[in-house]
């Protein structure tokens, strides 16, 4: 009989079982991780909730670390125990911008989570180059919060965020959270948080914001003259329209939230996108050359060193059988939360 694990298993948009499926083993070129944290990301309650994956059933969950078990063939540098975290992308390694470096963009990949089995289980297998050895101060908690502290990162680079700028950041989510912080760090001297929930925002002046604000009226308010950068978190129209709204000349605006609504800029925010010319740019994921890419080292590094927190962020930390409940209550928001990093070791 082959071995059994325990997962949360997509079978259709809704249907999410915690149930016993085999345990995978590693090929060639592959390492079993046991999986220690696997962390929410939004796009994960829509796509469990709503929107369904490439295929199903499937194992969700993207954002996660753990230990070696087992190394397959070919694989070489790891041993038993050590800890990983794993880039959730897989490159071709081969396409045009592949070739490039630019592994966001990579024109045939595989994903953790949504084109294969990824990690609200107990074990998963990982090629050998989406291993990310993780320094030894950093927990697993941490290690699983690389990806959205990367994607914060790579967004940041898209733009020229300097010493002195004005910063605007809307959603608070916590890829918002690691941005605040990511502004300061840079030298940003002001830094504005936008969000609807207030207890959100209480986290964001613990990042580090100097102001916040759950009124848009109240942002264009403190912008002035505008902000230099305005990150859009959120993912919302709303919010779309806002971020270009309140940039300043040449300012530049950095989209990382995915809408699931039609967006439209206002005829005043267009007059004013064109009339100051400012900067629109998209960001997709966290990853450079040589992957998984800078975002990914400049952030275990800040991790290892304190200066980028995340214990702050943390509300949720469950097994795995609390996860289609706890799915439902984050999509209709009938609970507080911030990141939830689910445990799959923690058996009821």
């Amino acid at each position: 009989m082959p071995e059994k694990m325990l997962a949360a298993v997509l079978h259709s948009p809704g249907d999410i079982r915690v149930e016993e499926v085999a345990k995978p083993e590693p090929g060639p070129g592959e390492a079993l991780v046991r999986v220690d944290a696997c962390g929410v990301c939004g796009s994960d309650i829509a796509r469990m909730l709503s929107a369904g994956a490439h295929r199903m059933p499937i194992i969700c969950g993207h954002e996660f670390a753990g230990r070696v078990v087992e190394a397959g063939r070919e694989v070489r540098g790891f041993s038993e125990g050590d800890l990983v975290a794993v880039p959730p992308l897989i490159p071709c390694f081969a396409c045009a911008e592949c070739q490039r470096g630019r592994f966001s963009l990579c024109l045939d990949y595989d994903y953790f989570g949504s084109r294969r089995d990824g990690a609200y289980a107990e074990y998963v297998t990982v090629p050998a180059r989406n291993l990310f050895p993780v320094p030894e101060q950093v927990p697993a908690a941490a290690a699983a919060m690389l990806d959205p502290a990367s994607i914060a990162l790579h967004a940041i680079w898209r733009t020229r965020l300097g010493v002195g700028h004005r910063v605007a950041v809307l959603g608070a989510g916590p890829i918002g959270l690691f941005a605040v912080q990511w502004a300061r760090l840079a030298g940003a001297s002001d830094v504005l948080a936008v969000d609807l929930n207030e207890r959100k925002l209480a986290q964001a002046s613990e990042a580090g914001a100097t102001h916040t604000t759950t009124s848009g009226e109240e942002a264009r308010d403190l912008a002035g003259d505008g902000y230099d950068v305005v990150i859009e978190s959120a993912g919302t129209p709303v919010t779309a329209d806002m971020a270009a709204a309140l940039c300043a000349r040449h300012g530049e605006a950095v989209f990382i939230g995915i809408p699931h609504a039609p967006v439209e800029f206002a005829k005043g925010t267009f007059n004013d996108f064109l009339r100051r010319e400012v900067s629109l740019h998209g960001a997709w994921n966290s990853f450079s050359a040589p992957f998984p890419g800078d975002e990914w080292r400049a952030s275990a590094a800040a991790f290892a060193s304190g200066a980028l927190r995340w214990k702050f962020m943390i509300t949720h930390e469950p097994g795995l059988d609390a996860l289609p409940q706890l799915m439902k209550q984050l999509g209709e928001r009938s609970i507080f939360s911030s990141k939830v990093l689910f445990r799959p070791g923690e058996r009821p």
